[in-house]
């Protein structure tokens, strides 16, 4: 059973970092692409940033410059280092893996930028 487990969301205030994580149980791992989304409250689910299986990345343009996504295949992990926090960051972040017509989603951890 493919599982998505994320992790080291908190409370941060505004201009800290905070480094998420997200571990799969997903033997086929380095094929996927893989993907972090947030969702606030009220708000849709917006994709953050993308890492395809040859580490090309994609990021909003709302995140760019301060946030990275990166991958370990060794470990079936990909993580969100997310700098230079605000406010308006805070929301559930969620991981995503894709692979063709297959789709997995984590349970989502919350992130709260505040003073």
């Amino acid at each position: 059973q493919v599982q998505l487990v994320e992790s080291g969301g908190g409370l941060v205030q505004p201009g800290g970092s905070l480094r998420l994580s997200c571990a799969a149980s997903i033997s086929f791992f380095s094929d996927c692409v893989m993907k972090w989304y947030r969702q606030a409250p009220g708000n849709q689910r917006e994709l953050v940033a993308t890492i395809t299986s040859g580490r090309t990345t994609n990021y909003a343009d709302s995140v760019k410059g301060r946030f990275t996504i990166s991958r370990d295949n060794a470990k079936s992990t990909v993580y969100l280092q997310m700098n230079s926090l605000k406010p308006e960051d805070t929301a559930v972040y969620y991981c995503n893996a894709a692979r063709y017509l297959y789709t997995y989603w984590g349970q989502g951890t919350q992130v709260t930028v505040s003073s």
